[in-house]
């Protein structure tokens, strides 16, 4: 720890001496600052031994990765290999140190390369294969999404899956493991089915572990897997969708007025393979049939998705006016001291919000608002660029559809993004306003701590955590830990709660850290890429009242997942109300006496069980004379505030309508 934080100082000046002699470029960014202070700086490296520290969460649960999804003599993988040149325009270029090189998260997107250095081309040839076996690389083990399905959590791997059991999450363990490499393993689950993404050329329809030899091969599974979960112990591929440039993503998206199918949009983001693999497969951006500028539309009839077929591949990146495929970012940088991002032909994730009938997609070089109201023909209503974006990554809503983030993925999550010199809007989270189905930005979010050049970090994914009256969002950052923060004011948000450990080696620079944190019937759950799973509880804070955690412990999930966004009710009883009236508390949004009437009539309430209990009549009495006091206090209140007092009225309104 002494190390590591002489490390910190060292680099600090250094760092100010650089930015003195480079100011000219820096007209544009600012390095990140931070708090000193944090007490994430510092902390000891180390695999299963490292130095964490937690605000405002307390962890409750870590399960390490079993064996066969680890390599025993290497756990960590392998070492990141230097850097080219210099992630920072401005600055001079970090000296070289040797390292081995490893395969990284940029090689199985088609190498896209280090963003904010370079722009990554469109493939213009067909995907090399090996001629033999592939090496270990540093993902091979990699765990990488989520997803949940009543008391099992799903954790996708670049070499399968996993299966918890978290009836009870402090107890929870491993239930089963599912070896099928192919990175990344992205996971779903709708029903009784699971599907996973592949986008390795190592994968095998039959799930070996052998690997895949040739150029072209019958043997080579590239796309979405479809599992039957019935028996969640024993799962059994029932399909396996071949697509041209594989899954690296993929998002299910539902229709309301197709109770038959689900469908998948699959985003595949390597190079496209040759035509003599898979028929249908153009590479060259010129044809106009190309392979490139597309998704993946996969219909899966309920009751026989062993006929899961692709039915569409729409060119949501077209000029509306010329029909120009290529229609959006043409890659590059938007002037000195801007980020440079590859050309937008294809999306890395996309989130649906079926009952709103939009989605988000997060598509190399822009961020972009589809209409899916017809999810096999999704239409483009808006697009955005960022001059402090390297590469959109992924997206999330607030639960009323009002707000989108967007992620910015610099440095392709391999590469540390996070320290002194880093600006705090260049991999970072932007958050537009919906306005008329346009996106307007409103501001950034950066987990705001220094950390090492040992600890790849830069934004990546998370979920809502389903407060009433507000929108929060924990997040993971990779080895930058755990991050929640409230944006319900977009354009000034706020870090409410964080966990973070050392970085793995302190020396050398393996990826690891946090993939995803995502929120699920009262825990927040996190894949750790090197280490396994952690379980964390929401603590109350200044910030966050256990009031506020109870009543997002409320909404319940059968299956989550993130990607397709649910919309979070809450039902109207105490302790929601009083999640409102603690937010009212805070922000001073309501009167001290009327606070105080208020909780006194929610105490009384809940002793009630029914109309028929003796005091019932006095309660709904005394609640709906509160609820029109309250509706007349929000006629004159600040927005925010009317918001809850509104909230609060008709919460009580409910209260007091099962009392009558």
């Amino acid at each position: 720890m002494k190390a590591l934080t002489i490390r910190f100082v060292r680099a600090v000046l250094f760092v100010t001496a650089l930015l003195c002699i480079a100011a000219p470029a820096f007209s544009q960014q600012r390095p990140l600052v931070g708090d000193r202070s944090d007490p994430r700086i510092g902390l000891k490296a180390g695999y299963l031994d490292a130095g964490s520290v937690a605000r405002n969460l307390d962890l409750i649960k870590s399960i390490p990765k079993p064996e066969g999804f680890f390599d025993p003599k290497s756990p960590l993988g392998i070492p990141a290999s230097p850097e080219r040149g210099n992630a920072i325009p401005g600055l001079p270029a970090p000296p070289a140190a040797p390292a081995t090189p490893a395969a990284s998260e940029d090689a199985q997107r088609g190498q896209r390369g280090q963003r904010g250095q370079q722009p990554a081309a469109p493939p213009a040839a067909p995907a090399a294969a090996p001629a033999t076996p592939a090496p270990p690389s540093g993902l091979d083990f990699a765990n990488s999404d989520l997803t949940f399905s009543q008391d099992y959590a799903i954790m996708g791997n670049f070499n399968g899956f996993l299966t918890y059991t978290i009836e009870d999450a402090a107890k929870a363990r491993l239930l089963g493991a599912v070896v099928c490499p192919g990175g990344q393993g992205d996971v779903s689950v709708y029903g009784k089915l699971l599907f996973m993404s592949v986008e390795q050329t190592r994968g095998r329809l039959d799930c070996g572990s052998q690997g895949v030899v040739g150029t072209s091969s019958p043997e080579r599974f590239r796309g979405v897997r479809i599992f039957d979960i019935t028996d969640i112990r024993n799962p059994k591929q029932v399909a396996a969708v071949q697509t041209c440039r594989g899954s690296h993503t993929h998002t299910l998206v539902t229709d309301p007025k197709d109770k038959t199918n689900i469908y998948i949009y699959g985003d595949g983001t390597s190079a496209v393979r040759p035509g003599t693999e898979l028929s249908g497969c153009v590479a060259p951006k010129e044809d106009p049939n190309t392979s490139l500028y597309s998704i993946d539309i996969i219909q899966v009839p309920l009751a026989a998705p062993q006929n899961a077929k692709i039915v569409n591949q729409p060119r949501i990146f077209a000029d509306p006016v010329s029909g120009a495929l290529s229609g959006l970012w043409k890659g590059g940088d938007y002037g000195p001291g801007t980020q440079r991002t590859g050309e937008t032909n294809q999306c890395h994730d996309i989130t649906a919000y079926p009952e709103i009938g939009l989605a988000a997609g997060a598509c190399g070089g822009n961020g972009l608002l589809l209409d899916i109201s017809d999810p096999v023909h999704p239409a483009r209503l808006d697009f955005v660029s960022d001059k402090n974006f390297a590469y959109w990554h992924s997206a999330t809503f607030n639960n009323d559809g009002t707000k989108v983030i967007f992620t910015d993925e610099w440095g392709g999550g391999t590469r540390p993004r996070c320290r002194v010199i880093d600006p705090p809007n260049w991999g970072a989270d932007a958050i537009f306003d919906i306005v008329d189905k346009k996106l307007k930005f409103e501001g950034y979010y950066k987990m705001p701590a220094i950390q090492t050049d040992q600890e790849n970090c830069v934004a990546h994914n998370g979920s809502l955590i389903p407060v009433p009256g507000r929108d929060i969002m924990v997040q993971g950052w990779y080895q930058g830990g755990v991050s929640a923060f409230d944006f319900t004011d977009a354009a000034h948000p706020v870090e409410i709660a964080f966990f973070d450990r050392g970085p793995l080696n302190d020396k050398d620079l393996y990826t690891g850290g946090y993939w995803s944190a995502y929120y699920y019937n009262g825990h927040i759950y996190g894949s750790e890429i090197a280490r396994g799973i952690d379980i964390f509880d929401l603590k109350p804070s200044e910030f966050l009242s256990q009031n506020e955690i109870d009543a997002a412990a409320l909404v319940k999930y059968d299956q989550l997942n993130v990607q397709k966004q649910v919309k979070n009710v809450w039902p109207a009883v105490p302790v929601v109300a009083r999640a409102y009236l603690d937010q009212l508390n805070r922000s001073k949004g309501v009167l001290p006496a009327r606070a105080t009437a208020v909780s006194a009539a929610l105490d009384r309430a809940q002793k009630l069980k029914s109309s028929k209990d003796i005091g019932a009549v006095a309660a709904v009495r005394e609640l709906d004379a509160l609820v029109l006091q309250i509706q007349k206090d929000a006629t004159t209140a600040v927005a925010a505030d009317k918001a809850h007092l509104i909230a609060l009225a008709t919460t009580m309104k409910g209260i007091a309508a099962k009392l009558r």
